[in-house]
């Protein structure tokens, strides 16, 4: 009689993985590591996944799922297909990392209310970073183990990230409409930074501050924005 698999079993074998990827990288993590994390054997874990990049692509694909984790109908899960997990990140990143406000405010040659402007761009990259903070976590740890995810990654979402936040604030700069004075680069880089701190990395912080998310997300956003928008504009341009 075939062993019947407990479904929130796979769950638990997700977030399991997940946290032995982020704390020891791609390449150091093994799947004894894993199973060790569960308290399980390794056989155990191959009933569900059939190697480790089996394993690292479920990871990818559920992180930050509000939902169940399901047991797949079919066990274990396959290796991918050479290519399918970056394929599975590139889709995820084009389909739920784009940012209308900036991008929009980039197209623009008026604006009425700079300020409000600015605090929208900012909250939208803020609240884009606290959605997928576990993805993000993930691809940082583990992507220079990984050269095609870091290409992908470093060298192209997150530095698109940082152009466009760099070209916005060079061109507010240009017309005066910020205080911040010297590199656009540097200045953008400080921003995005300080938004990735409090959206993704504190809640990894090994010594962390007990802060109401919604709070910490207000003054970060004020923060910023008062670092950087003028005093004086009264909504002019």
């Amino acid at each position: 009689m075939a062993r019947t698999i407990p479904p929130d079993r796979f769950q638990d074998l997700i977030e399991a993985a997940t946290q032995v990827f982020l704390e020891q990288g791609y390449q150091r993590t093994q799947v004894a590591d894993v199973a060790a994390r569960m308290g399980v054997s390794k056989g155990s874990i191959y009933s569900y996944v059939e190697s480790k990049e089996a394993l690292f692509d479920c990871v990818l694909r559920h992180a930050d799922n509000s939902r169940a984790v399901e047991l797949p109908k079919a066990l274990p899960v396959p290796a991918p297909r050479p290519g399918a997990t970056l394929q599975a990140v590139r889709r995820r990143l084009e389909s739920e990392g784009s940012l209308p406000l900036l991008t929009g405010a980039l197209a623009k040659k008026r604006v009425g209310d700079v300020a409000g402007e600015l605090q929208g761009i900012l909250a939208e990259l803020y609240d884009a970073l606290a959605r997928h903070r576990t993805a993000i976590k993930l691809l940082d740890r583990c992507a220079p183990d990984y050269p095609e995810l870091a290409k992908l990654w470093f060298g192209g979402s997150r530095e698109g990230t940082l152009a466009l936040l760099a070209r916005y604030l060079e061109d507010c700069m240009r017309r005066g409409h910020l205080r911040a004075e010297g590199e656009p680069a540097v200045i953008a880089r400080i921003a995005l930074e300080t938004l990735v701190f409090w959206a993704v990395h504190r809640h990894w912080d090994p010594s962390p501050q007990a802060l109401d998310e919604e709070n910490s997300r207000r003054t970060v956003l004020a923060f910023l924005g008062a670092a950087l928008a003028r005093g004086d504009l009264d909504g002019q341009v």
